[in-house]
């Protein structure tokens, strides 16, 4: 781990960005392009972005394949966590996760309530660690999308938001 506060600038980390759809493709993927453009623009490196179908084990596939690679540290996902239809995406993570961090869905969720009201509740978004990579599935929206960065992902990636951050467990 580093240093607890190092104050030593700005260290990027190494994210995969996934889309979760069975319609969207590059040229119409707003929502990972909002991911992929907040990380960019904070400063991190997008090591890969893919779009996979709402399929469990297509899902399972990347995130395996990811999770498995020392140069990901972070995989922010986007879509399949509503109820209906084939949104499984929390039904393929969560046996990948070792350590959930119930607290990102909770709090994805209070955010959401101020943006769209009691429709939040249908958002399933979840968060863990797992083999020193720390994953967030969000909702396929872009709004959602904005929300999960900005108020949450944007600050809690950087190692030097006090008083703490998910970001302090990578070295320089």
């Amino acid at each position: 781990m580093t240093g607890h506060f190092d104050d030593s600038g700005f260290v990027p980390l190494n994210i995969a960005v996934l889309t979760v759809s069975d319609t969207r493709t590059e040229e119409n993927d707003k929502s990972g392009a909002i991911l992929k453009a907040g990380a960019e623009t904070a400063g991190h490196r997008v090591v890969e972005k893919a779009i996979v179908k709402d399929d469990i084990y297509d899902m399972r596939a990347i995130f395996s394949r990811w999770i498995a690679d020392p140069g990901v540290h972070v995989i922010i996902s986007t879509g399949g966590t509503g109820i209906t239809g084939r949104d499984s995406t929390p039904e393929a993570v969560a046996p990948l996760i070792e350590k959930p961090i119930e607290g990102f869905g909770e709090l994805f969720r209070t955010l959401s309530l101020e943006e769209i009201g009691p429709s939040a509740i249908q958002s399933r978004a979840i968060a863990g660690l797992t083999n020193q990579t720390l994953i967030f599935c969000l909702p396929g929206s872009t709004g959602a999308c904005r929300t999960g960065w900005e108020k949450i992902l944007d600050s809690q990636l950087d190692h030097r938001t006090r008083p703490c951050n998910f970001a302090q467990m990578f070295r320089a």
